[in-house]
């Protein structure tokens, strides 16, 4: 029989580490009184959106929050039944196809819910708008002094059951510091804007926490949740390994294509900004900044700061320029087989970099890193952990 060959590069998901996230998450919303809406937009941060609303409705999610309107068809089209909320939307998208598939969409507008109106009169079903309100993040959101006339709006829009307000809803922007004054100041705000539609003879729920409030400030919990980042074992607020117990389901690797000898004093990768300091052994890894591999991370000339890779089994330094399709790791006087396995990031357990630390290398957050590899460069695998099926 034929041994498996892996691909090029892989991004492997663990779906029993999404469950145990979820349940963590949710069990912390739960002592609250909410429900937990998993957020995968973003194809489910770049580890897939359906099966991680799969994973995350077994394990004590109840919605799934999704982007755009085309994100949440995918997860209808995949078979999701649960509830599922999207909220960025275009002037001319067509709210027709969402309430058709039955799915949740915010509006912040005028503009945006005479559209949703529309589409459920022409498709005879009743649409579910949850209203967005401008608490303090300057983004998407209605602002306060435009709120009472669209509350009143969507009050009259719903007398004919044409529509329902399900929520009225906001984000936070500094909930990565707990006890930052803005929190408070935004829930305020969200209190306030829900009051002037339960004075309108609405009757919506509330939602504003995300991953990090829902994580810190139970008191920020109110009626449902929507934790994103955690869902996938990466922590807002903390490096790894996450207080919280938060387990990081995605590994990227790949294998060596190429071992050799290189002499002492020749240049590695373009221009050269590292020289071999003896005669080492240099392994061809193939992935580079097409894949998702910042360029940045390349080796300084002094050879100091860049990545590393567990490499069979080894910590070792990537030397050299980050190449479009190659990496170069200097292996030293060590034996290094072709095909090796080679680990960029994961969740630490073995030493392996995580992708906390190339965030931190690179001045940025993980979220950046995970939803930054390439789909179609990049494989994604799924397995289970607890089973040991799959990947």
């Amino acid at each position: 029989m034929s041994e498996t060959v892996r691909p090029r590069a892989e991004a492997s998901v663990d779906v029993a580490a999404i469950r145990h996230n979820v349940a963590l998450l949710s069990s912390a919303a739960a002592r609250s009184g909410a429900a937990t809406m998993v957020v995968v937009k973003a194809e489910g941060y770049g580890h897939g959106s359906v099966q991680v609303a799969r994973a995350a409705l077994s394990s004590g999610a109840t919605w799934i929050g999704a982007c755009t309107m085309d994100e949440a068809l995918v997860l209808r089209d995949g078979g999701i039944t649960a509830r599922i909320l999207c909220w960025l939307n275009m002037p001319g998208d067509d709210f027709g196809k969402a309430v058709g598939a039955d799915i949740d969409v915010s509006a912040a507008s005028l503009r945006e819910l005479a559209a949703v109106h529309r589409a459920a009169e022409q498709t005879g079903r009743t649409a579910r708008v949850h209203l967005k309100i401008d608490t303090g993040l300057s983004r998407n959101g209605c602002t306060e002094a435009d709120w009472p006339e669209l509350v009143d709006a969507a009050a009259k829009a719903a007398t004919d059951g044409s529509l329902e307000v399900v929520a009225v809803w906001s984000h936070l922007a500094n909930a990565d510091v707990p006890d930052h004054p803005s929190l408070d100041a935004q829930a305020a705000r969200l209190d306030a804007a829900y009051q002037r539609a339960v004075d309108a003879g609405l009757h919506p729920i509330r939602h504003l926490a995300n991953s990090a409030a829902t994580m810190t400030r139970p008191d920020l919990h109110y009626d449902l949740v929507r934790p994103g980042i955690a869902v996938y074992g990466l922590d807002p607020i903390d490096a790894p390994p996450s207080p919280f117990g938060l387990r990081p389901a995605m590994t990227f690797r790949t294998r060596a294509a190429l071992v050799k000898r290189v002499a002492v004093g020749e240049g590695v990768s373009y221009g050269h900004e590292w020289t071999t300091p003896r005669e080492t052994t240099i392994a061809l890894l193939p992935v580079g900044y097409a894949d998702g591999v910042p360029r940045r991370l390349g080796s300084r000339p002094s050879g100091v700061g860049g990545m590393r890779v567990l490499l069979a089994g080894k910590i070792r330094p990537v030397v050299g320029r980050v190449c479009m399709d190659q990496i170069m790791v200097d292996c030293g006087d060590d034996e290094v087989p072709d095909g090796a396995e080679a680990i960029l990031f994961g969740p630490g357990e073995q030493g392996e970099p995580t992708a906390h630390d190339w965030a931190e290398t690179l001045g940025t957050i993980h979220y950046e890193i995970v939803t930054g590899l390439r789909t179609g460069r990049v494989t994604r695998t799924v397995w289970d952990s607890d089973t040991g099926a799959g990947g």
